[in-house]
């Protein structure tokens, strides 16, 4: 059994983590919940914040569960911002959120035109 807040591995018969107050779950369950980085792709890169941020609630809003990848580095004095951040989907669900990112494009693309 495991927790899965602290992940404190604990023998059968213990329900409760004593640390957290969390139920218990087997170890199987908790490793099959685990983020895999292969199972994973980037849809979309830029550097600005919001924009992925934004991406992200669209995607997440059509139920596709979705990451953000900062590489920000704060050590590097230079001005601008030459962050690169990902937003990334489940490699299963890349399809819909390729759709959805492009109507989001065509949309903005309308809109200027307009």
């Amino acid at each position: 059994m495991i927790c899965p807040k602290c992940e404190a591995e604990y023998v059968k018969g213990i329900t409760v983590c004593p640390d957290c107050g969390v139920e218990l779950i087997p170890k199987e369950k908790y490793e099959g919940h685990l983020v895999h980085p292969s199972d994973w792709i980037t849809i979309y890169t830029t550097d600005a914040s919001f924009e992925a941020d934004m991406l992200k609630a669209n995607l997440e809003g059509a139920g596709i569960e979705t990451m953000i990848l900062s590489q920000k580095d704060q050590n590097f004095p230079v001005t601008g911002d030459l962050a690169v951040i990902k937003v990334m989907v489940k490699k299963v669900n890349a399809d819909a959120a390729m759709t959805i990112l492009n109507d989001i494009n065509k949309k903005d693309s309308e809109d200027t035109v307009s």
